[in-house]
């Protein structure tokens, strides 16, 4: 029977740890009564099963294509065969190539538990080492790890097989790893051989240490080819072999405006239009993966709407866990490997955390029902009274805190200099223009800028903004320009400012550079960028209800006469989520999917959804811009190089540009 073609996101919550027992030093996991890997040598083992039978050396080195050689893990437990996999793709395989690995992990190690474990290969000591410093929370998701410039991993945290009900990609290769079958009966089961036929690519290679009947049945149920080869050790037999026709996806057959194109050649040049957070991030994403990126914008990077002195690692979530909380929690999670990576030394950015204040008994009553409803690790989200908030902030706050949501992982941003650095990723090229025109070019576009001059490229992204839609095959993104304005004063020494970054109607950072930040208005369809004295003294009136101290503090330094800040224009979608992924022909979507608006509950067809080839965009990305921004760079670049997606399928397509024209059609608005 085959596995359901589209599978529910499971409830957000954190995982439970895996509890181990040590006999010298080799691990056993007490859910599961087996070891982690041989007594004998793990890592011959992993070398004997999984690298030498799924012929990785040899692979490797004949590996010429442009997207990533990708490997599939059924059981991530210490790490191991993920780490000899990159081992052996940096012995063998030429220095253009790039090695993408997939790991599905149920039961995560503590970091402590992973560190003992990988102390026993001294040789594996530096990839482990970025391992452990990239080790994800243990947060039900997908948690997407630059292990380095070629090389990246995702973990899927999360039960196996609902993970691949959700997982969008397709393997080169197989892992088909996990404790024994009799151990773990629940992993090893139809459904899995299922979900991993349907991700793999033809061709696509298989092994693993067991040779069980009902997993050999199992695979051959799928369509996999298997042979019986030598084990390892004490294991006589273990099973091998390879996937010709994989299963076809039929997850999106109830909604064919989700069905993604057919993959491309993956381009050679992209242009990335606008140099904010979203386009050097996209950018960055791009150049690292070796691709010709030209950034164009007519101001230096960061100059517009991310150009604020400091910014917030501020993310809100839904009391109920819904489809845009689920993506926001992925970007905080995200941002903050990519920030570390980045820039370690901390000049950029500062995690001294994000306290959302309740202010009212409604809103803590809000707060505590959703710590409720969400069992997040303590370092992820947790709850203070007021006296811990009180504590924590440093500065005396307004009498009316009725509780406090705190994000110890966020912090503070320099959003302009996190463009800068960004943009600086080799391999991009930037461009002083605004672009007047944009029209296809054979298989590709060319854009013609403010000079009268074009510039061809393979593919391009439009990333700026509520500007996005001025080009016609995105005219009919419905984007909502959002002006705010942002103050900041110099403060004197012993100024009461906060220890941490504090959210309430507006936000206040700690000082920065003998400067305090606190903002910002709100002011929906106007893209008025000049500084207005109404909106300072908008600023300072939310400071004086959030950090009385403070803003009492300023007005005594003298505030409106040292005033300055930064007025820039947000861009926001009626549904408050970002738009992000390939560009729809609109009005073959309107023509294709009209029947929506008879009767949608009704409604079937076999007619796609047609999309522009090679026009991407990443726009709408709102007030949590410099949080979201990264994580849909990484979205667009994998579908992009064609790579597996680091995100769930339902938001994935939550996300989808196509979406709001769907949502008409539905509302006969189209």
């Amino acid at each position: 029977m085959l596995m359901p073609a589209s599978l529910p996101l499971a409830p957000l919550t954190r995982l439970e740890h895996a509890e181990l027992r040590w006999d010298d030093d080799v691990a056993s996991a007490a859910h599961f009564d087996d070891v982690y890997f041989s007594r004998e040598d793990g890592r011959q083992e992993t070398e004997h099963v999984f690298i030498r039978h799924n012929r990785l050396p040899e692979r490797f080195a004949s590996w010429r294509e442009r997207r990533p050689f990708v490997i599939g893990e059924t059981g991530l437990g210490s790490g191991l065969n993920m780490l000899c996999a990159w081992a052996c793709f940096e012995q063998h395989a030429p220095a253009e190539a790039r090695l993408h690995l997939v790991s599905f992990e149920r039961f995560p190690l503590r970091r402590d538990d992973l560190r003992r474990m990988l102390a026993a290969w001294p040789a594996l000591q530096d990839k482990a080492e970025r391992l452990i410093q990239l080790w994800p929370q243990p947060v039900l998701g997908v948690h997407r790890l630059p292990l380095s410039d070629r090389v990246t991993l995702d973990i899927h945290l999360g039960d196996v097989i609902e993970r691949l009900g959700q997982f969008e990609g397709h393997m080169d290769a197989w892992f088909l790893d996990g404790f024994a079958p009799s151990k773990n009966p629940d992993m090893w089961q139809p459904a899995l051989y299922e979900g991993m036929a349907r991700a793999s690519r033809p061709g696509a290679t298989f092994a693993t240490f067991t040779s069980a009947g009902d997993v050999r049945r199992g695979l051959k149920a799928a369509g996999f080819d298997w042979q019986k080869v030598d084990g390892f050790g004490r294991k006589r037999e273990m099973v091998c072999g390879q996937i010709n026709v994989p299963l076809t996806d039929t997850r999106r057959q109830h909604t064919p405006w989700y069905i993604p194109p057919e993959e491309h050649d993956v381009p050679r040049h992209v242009a990335v239009v606008g140099a904010g957070i979203a386009g050097t991030s996209t950018a960055h994403a791009l150049a690292r993966r070796g691709l010709r990126v030209s950034l164009i914008d007519p101001k230096t990077p960061g100059r517009e709407g991310s150009g604020n002195l400091q910014g917030a690692m501020y993310i809100k979530l839904a009391v109920d866990t819904n489809l845009q909380s689920r993506f926001y929690l992925s970007t905080l999670l995200y941002i903050r490997r990519l920030l570390d990576s980045l820039d370690p030394e901390h000049s950029l950015w500062h995690d001294c955390g994000v306290l959302s204040l309740a202010t009212t008994e409604k809103e803590a009553q809000r707060q505590r029902k959703f710590l409720a409803n969400h069992d997040l690790p303590d370092s992820v989200m947790r709850g203070l009274e007021p006296d811990a908030v009180q504590a924590l902030v440093a500065t005396p706050l307004t009498d009316e805190v009725y509780h406090g949501l705190l994000s110890p992982l966020a912090g503070w941003v320099r959003p302009y200099l996190i463009c800068e650095t960004l943009a600086a990723t080799p391999g991009i090229t930037q461009h002083r223009h605004a672009v007047t025109d944009l029209a296809p070019q054979g298989s590709g576009w060319t854009l013609t800028l403010d000079d009268g001059s074009t510039l061809d490229a393979d593919a391009v992204v439009m990333a700026n903004a509520w500007r996005a839609n001025h080009v016609p095959p995105l005219a009919h993104l419905p984007l909502m320009p959002i002006r705010g304005q942002v103050s900041n004063v110099p403060v004197e020494e012993g100024t009461p400012t906060p220890a941490c970054v504090v959210c309430a109607s507006g936000y206040a950072p700690p000082a920065i550079h003998g400067r305090q930040c606190f903002g910002a208005t709100f002011i929906p369809r106007s893209t008025d960028d000049s500084l207005k004295m109404e909106d300072h003294l908008h600023n300072m009136a939310e400071l004086q209800d959030m950090l009385p101290a403070c803003a009492e503090a300023l007005v005594e330094q003298g505030w409106n006469d040292k005033m300055e800040g930064k007025a820039g224009i947000r861009c926001a979608s009626p549904d408050k989520s970002p738009f992000v992924g390939q560009a729809p022909v609109a009005e073959q979507w309107q023509q294709a999917y009209a029947g929506l608006a008879d009767d949608a509950k009704r409604f079937s067809s076999d007619e796609k959804g047609q999309y522009h080839p090679n026009l991407w965009v990443s726009v709408a990305q709102g007030s949590r811009g410099m949080v979201g921004s990264p994580l849909c760079a990484e979205l667009l670049a994998s579908r992009i190089c064609h790579e597996p997606l680091p995100l769930e399928m339902a938001i994935v397509d939550h996300l989808q540009p196509g979406r709001r024209l769907i949502a008409d059609l539905k509302r006969s608005k189209s």
